[in-house]
């Protein structure tokens, strides 16, 4: 009788436990096919993210690109009426972060490639290392910390204080413009994806150009950027020795950096140089940079180094970029378009301008180091 009792109980705890596993599989399976669901989103998302810009039939697109952005605009449909007829327009594209379904689609839709063949381009970068900022004014006016003397020390009783000077300037960075325009066609204005194209392939990308070279090598004269060469301290030649490569003078400039108590947390130079240092060897003509089987070299010292062909061929800036500089942006890139411009009228073409208006600050001068290769 107990022995019966005992296959009861055991068969009734059997029926729990085997439920109880029926129930969390179906737990699992129902979390395996959310997950499943989510990544495949994501992988579309991606997808369309690849793709150049938001045409006709891509779908909601999250990073918009600024011609991404033109086309959607709220006023972008006055634009196609511009083919037919005179006047301009004008679009301020201050946010172009956003998913947001487009109007590209309400206009011709044309065969349109993913994969524009465009000319070359160099690798950009300044604005991605300095701090970001946003101004309303015509003019960003800070304190900068000139002189600091420090003399503390113990005293007697009775004796006077010494004293320490600590002074501060008043800076100014004037906000400066900086623009190109095009000529096209009329008919561009009636093509949601070229006009798209044009903008983001050509217009944006030589407002960039242009920006990147104000921000290393502006004089500050007219109506050019105080850049950061012009600002930066010199590099010390003192600390070479005979013998140095071009590795050893990297390491004199970070160490400058790091006794001004401002270490550098990236290295800039010409893009033949950072080419070079691939086929330094030792000796023993070992390779040093890791030779032709090994990686591109993205670090030197452990700071990110990037080349550019901005710089001068020799040259080198290494500085504390985050924490040195900072962009304050008056205005985003703005579009205007126009069928009045010149002769546009009659000769079926239109005029689009591209500009921005912006100013940078170097904060710290001496978190940059400027300086050349002996």
């Amino acid at each position: 009788m107990e022995t019966l009792e005992l296959i009861q109980k055991f068969e009734g705890h059997h029926k729990q436990v085997v439920k109880l596993l029926d129930d969390a599989n179906t737990a699992v399976k129902s979390v395996d096919d959310r997950v499943n669901a989510r990544l495949c989103d994501i992988e579309q998302k991606m997808a369309r993210r690849r793709v150049y810009g938001a045409g006709v039939g891509v779908g909601d697109v999250e990073a918009k690109t600024l011609g991404t952005a033109l086309v959607d605009h709220p006023e972008f449909a006055n634009v196609a009426t511009l083919a037919n007829a005179r006047g301009k327009i004008t679009l301020e594209l201050k946010n172009i972060i956003t998913s947001a379904a487009g109007v590209g689609g309400a206009l011709v839709a044309p065969d349109f490639r993913a994969d524009p063949v465009l000319i070359q381009r160099r690798r950009l970068f300044v604005r991605d290392l300095v701090a970001p900022g946003a101004t309303v004014g015509n003019a960003v006016t800070y304190p900068r910390q000139s002189v600091r003397t420090m003399y503390a020390a113990v005293v007697s009783e009775g004796i006077r204080k010494p004293e320490s000077t600590i002074t501060f300037d008043i800076e100014t960075a004037p906000v400066r413009t900086i623009a190109h325009w095009t000529k096209t066609s009329r008919q561009i204005l009636d093509d949601a994806p070229q006009l798209q194209s044009t903008v983001d392939s050509e217009l944006r990308y030589g407002l960039s150009l242009a920006e990147e070279q104000e921000l290393l090598f502006g004089d500050g004269t007219g109506v050019h950027i105080l850049g950061i060469s012009a600002q930066a301290t010199a590099y010390e030649t003192t600390r070479n020795v005979g013998g140095d490569t071009r590795f050893d003078t990297l390491a004199h400039a970070l160490a400058q950096s790091a006794v001004a108590l401002l270490p550098a947390t990236g290295i800039v130079m010409n893009l033949d140089d950072l080419e070079a240092l691939k086929i330094v060897k030792d000796d023993l003509h070992r390779y040093i940079g890791g030779g032709p089987f090994g990686p591109p070299i993205t670090s030197i010292w452990g700071r990110p180094v990037v080349g550019t062909p901005v710089m001068a061929a020799g040259h080198f800036i290494t500085g504390a970029f985050l924490d040195g500089a900072q962009i304050f942006d008056r205005q985003g890139a703005n579009v205007l378009i126009s069928t009045e411009n010149e002769s546009d009228f009659v000769e079926n073409k239109a005029t689009i301008l591209c500009e921005e208006r912006l100013a940078f600050t170097v904060r710290r001068p001496q978190a940059f180091i400027y300086g050349a290769f002996p």
